[in-house]
């Protein structure tokens, strides 16, 4: 079967009939190996139109071939990858886990922080850095002063994500003005430097952050611990046993008491209930050490 023409006119460069069912099949098996990525076949026209400009770039004029290129070429693979994943998201998303935070969190961390203590954030699946840069204007707070005196303590936030192309937006930290609305207007107006149609980030606010490419599924460099793990709506993309491996490696990486947001539509199953505790609408909290 010819899916791609059932879809979508051919990619110039590309021969007619070049993507069937073994493609989809081949490429999805690939998919979930390499990045814990479910593609059911529904996703056959999306996986044609992310990968059909890569297959004509790499000179490849088949799938098949481009198939074959993909299982030998570490890094065609990854960029393979990073075009099949999902990169949607928006400022202030999911209010409710931005308000916990600042109600129930940043008191005792800035208390921590003046004490000389320390404070580890882990951005995990930050995409275009929308929720990142959220998360550090809450932490930071509306009062400018006092933000930069928080800033200058001992806090360090990474944030990590698979695709290098939203990564590279994320660190440039410039976005569209009217695409930062629905973040607090006093947030805004202390972290953010609006230029006609566009928003760049404070740079006080940036030297806090490290952007790195890390493939959830593989080894983490990370040692130390950490006291929040935002991972929102990165785990509807994989099966029941992809999410409960991952969760369970967020709960030995947090900190005794340390919290893991999820997404809406996620919960946490399996091994990590013996550790996380919901506190809130997909909100867990890891237990103090005895």
């Amino acid at each position: 079967m010819n899916i791609a023409a059932a879809f979508e006119p051919s990619m110039p460069g590309i021969s007619p009939g070049i993507y069937d069912n073994d493609d989809f099949t081949a490429i999805s098996e690939i998919a979930h190996r390499e990045a814990g990525l479910v593609l059911p076949p529904g996703k056959a026209m999306l996986v044609y139109s992310r990968l059909a400009p890569l297959v004509r770039d790499s000179g490849c004029a088949t799938f098949g071939s481009y198939v074959m290129r993909i299982r030998e070429d570490n890094e065609e693979r990854a960029r393979a990858i990073c075009a099949l994943t999902t990169n949607h998201t928006f400022f202030y998303r999911e209010a409710h886990h931005f308000e916990h935070f600042a109600q129930e969190l940043r008191p005792d961390f800035v208390k921590r922080l003046e004490r000389g203590g320390k404070l580890r954030i882990w951005s995990a699946g930050c995409s275009s850095g929308e929720e990142t840069w959220s998360l550090l204007m809450t932490l930071l707070g509306p009062e400018r002063n006092a933000g930069l005196a928080i800033a200058q303590r001992d806090v360090r936030m990474l944030s990590s994500d698979i695709a290098v192309h939203a990564l590279h937006k994320a660190s440039a930290a410039r976005y569209r003005a009217e695409d930062l609305k629905p973040v607090p207007e006093r947030l805004r107006e202390a972290w953010c430097r609006i230029d006609g149609t566009d928003a760049t980030i404070a740079p006080e606010m940036q030297a806090l952050v490290r952007f790195r490419s890390l493939n959830l599924q593989g080894p983490w460099p990370m040692r130390g611990e950490f006291d929040v793990i935002f991972c929102r709506n990165v785990m509807i993309y994989f099966d029941t046993p992809t999410k409960e491996r991952l969760v369970a490696r967020f709960a030995q990486q947090l900190a005794p008491g340390g919290h893991l947001y999820i997404g809406h539509s996620e919960r946490v199953t399996g091994p990590a209930l013996e550790h996380l505790t919901s506190v809130g609408p997909t909100i867990y909290r890891k237990g103090d050490r005895r």
